[in-house]
């Protein structure tokens, strides 16, 4: 085979941009701002921050605790005591005003620093704290330090910024039911939502595994459903029960008066705190103390690990429930002042319900067809409560299910799905979608991880991560409010913990919710993000820094001629070497420099190096060339959600899909057929095409029922056509990758037709009986 890199004069353009981006001026580079703003200019000089700088803000007590943090923040790491000035102060001063411009909207800001003054103006008090948060940015990384640092000039450079976000809802997620996290953490949580300029934080108080929040009116909810038996020495999918008369000694929960404090904490930092209390389901922790609010009305114990399925629920035909419910949330609402109340309503599993002779009763009365239905009436009758007192309700996507409530907002985690259909309803929506912004996902190779739940979501993942489905027209686009982050606590224990998983793939997120799409650009948010890493390291958080993997992806030239190869990876600055005859890489084989062009199969394996040590792992593919690579491809019906990487051009990219069916190469079809077309674009012999499909049952993915292949002329008249059936058992549980090959006995073809035929449903053995079931393929091999 051949290979030659790619010396290109657009290179040195390239390096020219980027070197004179990093030199807006001959004093200044361009400061790192994360999120990126909507507008910065550079201008000559610095303003030098001392401690005769003085503090101008107008009198109103909003701004008078901004200023204060401000000030507070300051004096850690100078030692500077900045002093309130007077309006007439125009001199080494930092000056904050209160306007009236509708660029700016409620959260937007312009930042005007000069040699002699720095100046935020804002139409609200939120502006103006999110220009405190670009200040910090502009001055040295050691800002960020909790201690004095001696010698450093706190110089800011003179820029022009105006700024403000593209989403009104740039949120993260917390979990304390799984592990429970105390109140200074959960400040230091609230610092990083802030310093990215996010404002919601989703405080995951009550689920199977403990209560976390104090309800006066009903004492054992904290006594009892707070605590659960250690089995932290235990596999979390494979915990024992309790032993007869053991204590249940491993939990916590906050008083009121924490979560007054913590609330007061969050709406200095501008953050509006979203507490979720879980119902129907993700309830059994109260049946530990309050039996009798169950179906069966058996007590049963706090879960000190996995419980699936959520068969213990609230009892939907009981009124004492809403009893329970209504009391709970009278005090939940006074602590929390925000709009929004979650209440869950996910994963519900309504086995109880359905023969539960109350529940059935109440489906009588209220004449409802099923239990989706009971479900929905259950949300409605908690909207109706949360509305009379003032309070919006949101709820996970499976609200949606048997009818949404009349002014319930949507957050939808399974896929981008339950926002569409929220958004086409005319309902708000919170984008959340699991494969983007889970961060309880692995975000790097799993063999080098702390143990996590699954999944796998880089940081370039969630960086490339549109809020807005493109299924939407403009009106109903409105309806999506934003998207956040979500950690989930089964597998992570710890403080330490979660900022690995939650930093810096909050950063990425950050960016995506604050900054325009024209302002977002991968290559340089990593740049940046190296001294983000700083502020972390003064700050003393455990962050993580992300995937060490090569990715390498395949280009096809416009003209079809050419087929290159890109490697890209997450960690700018360190050095990729690369084989192609399936020797290991070491740092004495093929530094990759820029694209490669291959002319004929090749397997490529390539890996990052740090101080001539390969980190981690090597990425090992192989390209096939065959006759329909880089050709025209047609598919009659488009991927399903997150599986369409490339759509049909995934299927002619030469590169087939590893064991993972999430890794890339594979496309997904839910319920539908897959119905490809290769066009050659001339007439050409061929000899046979094949088609990998991908089984894995417990996934919900089967082998089509039959591949038809057909090869046609160019008046598209069908020359032969060849069935293949599979050859493995539906019934298996292993994962397969079986390739399904048609041979001819050389025929001339322009087209080439592949229909994988989807069988639908799942079968009546299947856990998911009666479900659409999925098809998967990599690539289609002709020769």
């Amino acid at each position: 085979m051949k290979f030659n890199r790619m010396l290109v004069f657009s290179a040195a353009i390239i390096l020219l941009l980027t070197a004179c981006k990093t030199r807006a001026t001959k004093q200044n580079p361009e400061p790192v701002i994360i999120p990126a703003p909507v507008e910065l200019s550079m201008k000559q000089g610095n303003f030098i921050l001392n401690e005769n700088t003085t503090v101008v803000f107008p009198d109103k007590e909003e701004v008078h605790q901004i200023t204060e943090y401000f000030t507070n923040w300051i004096e850690k790491p100078t030692g500077f005591k900045l002093k309130e000035g007077t309006p007439n102060d125009d001199n080494n001063a930092i000056i904050f005003r209160l306007v009236q411009d509708d660029r700016l909207g409620e959260e937007g800001y312009l930042l005007d620093v000069s040699q002699e003054k720095v100046v935020v103006s804002a139409n609200w008090s939120a502006g103006l704290f999110y220009g405190i948060q670009t200040i910090f940015q502009l001055l040295p990384p050691q800002v960020y330090s909790p201690e004095k640092i001696e010698g450093i000039a706190w110089t800011m450079p003179a820029v022009s910024i105006f700024d403000k976000p593209c989403f009104q809802w740039r949120g993260m997620h917390l979990d304390v039911s799984r592990h429970f996290f105390h109140k200074e953490f959960i400040k230091t949580y609230i610092d990083l939502i802030a310093m990215h300029k996010m404002n919601v934080f989703h405080w995951h108080l009550t689920d199977d595994n403990g209560w976390r929040i104090e309800i006066k009116k009903y004492p054992k909810l904290t006594s009892v459903s707070a605590w659960r038996v250690d089995r932290e020495d235990q596999p979390w999918r494979e915990v024992t029960p309790p032993e007869p008369g053991e204590k249940a000694t491993y939990g916590g929960f906050y008083t009121q008066d924490d979560i007054r404090e913590i609330v007061k904490y969050a709406a200095e930092r501008q953050v509006m705190i979203l507490p979720e209390i879980e119902m129907p389901g993700h309830t059994s922790e109260v049946f530990a103390a309050y039996p009798e609010l169950s179906c069966s009305g058996k007590k049963i114990y706090v879960r000190p690990g996995s419980y699936w399925p959520n068969e213990d629920i609230f009892c939907a035909g009981n009124d004492s429930v809403f009893i329970f419910l209504d009391n709970v949330l009278d005090e939940v609402m006074k602590l929390f002042p925000g709009p929004y109340i979650h209440i869950g309503g996910d994963e519900a599993d309504k086995t109880n319900w359905e023969k539960c002779p109350k529940c059935q009763q109440r489906m009588k009365d209220e004449d409802l067809k099923s239990e989706e239905e009971l479900q929905s009436w259950f949300i409605k009758r908690i909207e109706n409560y949360l509305v009379a007192h003032g309070k919006k309700l949101i709820g996970w996507d499976e609200i949606l299910e048997g009818g949404l409530a009349p002014e319930a907002t949507v957050m939808s985690w399974r896929g981008i799905e339950g926002g569409i259909e929220s958004a086409k309803q005319g309902h708000d929506a919170v984008m959340t979608p699991g494969a983007y912004c889970y961060f309880d996902h692995y975000q790097a190779n799993p063999e080098f991880e702390p143990e996590a739940i699954g999944g796998f979501t880089t940081l370039k993942k969630v960086y490339s991560y549109e809020p807005v489905p493109k299924e939407l027209t403009e009106k109903e686009a409105r309806h999506i409010l934003g998207a956040q982050g979500n950690v989930w606590t089964e597998f992570i224990p710890t403080p330490e913990h979660v900022e690995y998983m939650a930093i810096p793939r909050i950063t990425a997120l950050a960016e995506v919710v604050w900054s325009q799409e024209d302002r977002r650009n991968w290559d340089d948010f990593r740049e940046r993000l190296n001294i983000q890493f700083m502020r972390f390291d003064y700050m003393g958080v455990n962050y993580s820094r992300g995937s060490w993997k090569v990715d390498i992806r395949p280009e096809m030239s416009k003209d079809g001629k050419q087929f290159t190869i890109v490697m890209e990876t997450e960690q700018p600055g360190y050095p990729v070497y690369f084989t192609l005859d399936g020797s290991d890489p070491d740092t004495n084989s093929i530094l990759y420099e820029g694209a490669i062009v291959v002319d004929s199969s090749v397997t490529i394996k390539a890996g990052i190096f740090d101080h001539g040590q390969l980190r981690e792992r090597y990425t090992e593919k192989s390209v096939f060339f065959h006759k329909a690579l880089g050709k025209l491809a047609i598919l009659k019906t488009p991927p399903s959600g997150r599986y369409k990487c490339k759509g049909a051009l995934t299927l002619v990219d030469g590169m087939t899909g590893s064991g993972n069916y999430k890794d890339g190469y594979w496309i997904g079809f839910d319920g539908t057929d897959m119905d490809l077309t290769i066009d050659h674009g001339e007439e050409t012999l061929v000899h046979s095409v094949t088609v990998n499909f991908y089984h894995r049952q417990a996934s919900w993915i089967f082998l089509p029922e039959k591949v038809i292949v057909e090869v046609m002329d160019a008046a598209r008249k069908v020359i032969v056509s060849k069935t293949i059936l599979p050859k493995t058992d539906s019934k298996t549980k292993k994962t397969v990758i079986e390739p399904f090959k048609a041979e001819f006995d050389g025929v001339e073809a322009r087209y080439v037709r592949v229909l994988g035929k989807n069988r639908g449903n799942c079968p009546s053995w299947h856990p998911g009986a009666g479900d659409t079931c999925w098809i998967f393929a990599d690539e289609a091999v002709i020769e």
